[in-house]
């Protein structure tokens, strides 16, 4: 029998595919696309933060009013649809991080480690148990059959490519993932909602952590890790106290902005960075631009997803998620890897991801990590 186009030995009809139904266009878009070619669909919409919070909210994921969507959605597409409670483990899994991480001066990435537990780890285990063949997401990525498997590249379309995101997928994991939009741009993703006739066809993008209400992630944290929000001292390179803050959560390494410095901070009107964060005195340090140039930086936590190699290996990185590819190398070790750009990288925050691709078309994912904190 030939391969579907999941690339399963089985017909669409005998294919049990879960669709991971956030209540957005993308993931609707998805179950849409896969009932059309006649799947058997199951649809899961998983329930991660208080209701009573999250009600009314526009721009978030997984509120409220986007599991009323995504039940919309199932019911116009004729699937059946489950919503899974799963707050108590995002509660361990990413608030209690994300708290945890700035607690430690660094600045994390909750969609990560969300996509790495509750997503691709639990809801993999619960469509595996409801015998599904697959779990497929609305994520702009794609799985590309390689050589030696299935391997993880960056979506077709620039602009919303969420590969960044998407690191920490294992070889396991991607074994069980479909992405069904990766090679598409989101224009042809919204006309197919408007031919579904879906009501999510407008739905705007969200942009918000879910359990982060207008954005205001400092007073989160406060409410979770209240240690944070203890104020100290902002000094300079030298040490010399330069202003005072109201809590280390509030700032992140290349900061400009909301420095509430004294007359003795700068030289010839220079602008003043946020350079580096020191939890342990509660000292927000800061410097020049040219200060937070760095050559290389060392990561933890590292997924490996490409092939083995001996010393060093020549790659593209990128330290943020919108940031353009930079040429670098990378060494891996048991604990972790080093990073040696080729050029002095600005900006680089403890707690954020490095991504790593091939040095050659840039479009495979071949791992990454999380940066450490540098002295």
């Amino acid at each position: 029998m030939a391969r579907n186009s999941l690339g399963i030995d089985k017909a669409p009809g005998d294919t049990r595919v879960v669709v991971a139904m956030s209540g957005g266009v993308d993931s609707s878009v998805t179950a849409g696309l896969l009932k059309e070619q006649g799947y058997d669909v199951v649809g899961i919409t998983l329930q991660l933060y208080d209701h009573g919070v999250a009600v009314g909210r526009t721009g978030a994921c997984c509120a409220g009013q986007d599991i009323q969507d995504a039940r919309l959605v199932a019911e116009r597409l004729a699937i059946p649809h489950y919503v899974l409670d799963y707050e108590s483990r995002f509660r361990a899994e990413v608030m209690d991080s994300f708290a945890d991480s700035y607690v430690r001066g660094e600045t994390p990435v909750p969609c990560i480690a969300c996509n790495r537990t509750v997503k691709f780890r639990d809801l993999l285990k619960t469509a595996r148990e409801l015998g599904a063949e697959a779990l497929a997401t609305g994520h702009y990525v794609r799985r590309v059959m390689g050589k030696a498997g299935p391997e993880l590249h960056r979506g077709a379309d620039p602009a919303r490519d969420q590969s960044y995101f998407l690191f920490g997928t294992t070889t396991e994991q991607l074994d069980f993932l479909r992405f069904p939009l990766g090679h598409m741009p989101k224009s042809e993703t919204r006309a197919l909602a408007e031919r579904y006739e879906l009501a999510v066809a407008d739905k705007p993008d969200s942009q918000d952590i879910c359990f982060v209400p207008n954005g205001d992630y400092a007073s989160v944290v406060q409410k979770l890790r209240p240690e944070a929000a203890e104020p100290g001292d902002i000094v300079d390179l030298q040490g010399r106290v330069v202003g005072r803050h109201d809590g280390i959560v509030r700032f992140t390494v290349g900061q400009r902005r909301g420095l509430a410095l004294g007359e003795r901070a700068g030289t010839d009107n220079e602008p003043l960075y946020v350079v580096r964060l020191e939890p342990e005195t509660r000292r927000v340090v800061v410097g020049p631009r040219s200060a937070l140039g760095r050559s290389e930086i060392a990561l933890y936590d590292v997924n490996w997803l490409g092939p083995k190699f001996d010393g060093a290996l020549p790659v593209k990185v990128r330290v943020r998620s919108s940031q353009a590819l930079r040429p670098a190398e990378i060494c891996l070790a048991t604990d972790g890897a080093t990073v040696r750009f080729t050029e002095p990288e600005v900006g680089v925050s403890p707690g954020q991801a490095c991504v790593v691709y091939d040095a050659d078309s840039g479009s495979r994912v071949l791992g990454g990590g999380f940066i450490r904190r540098f002295a």
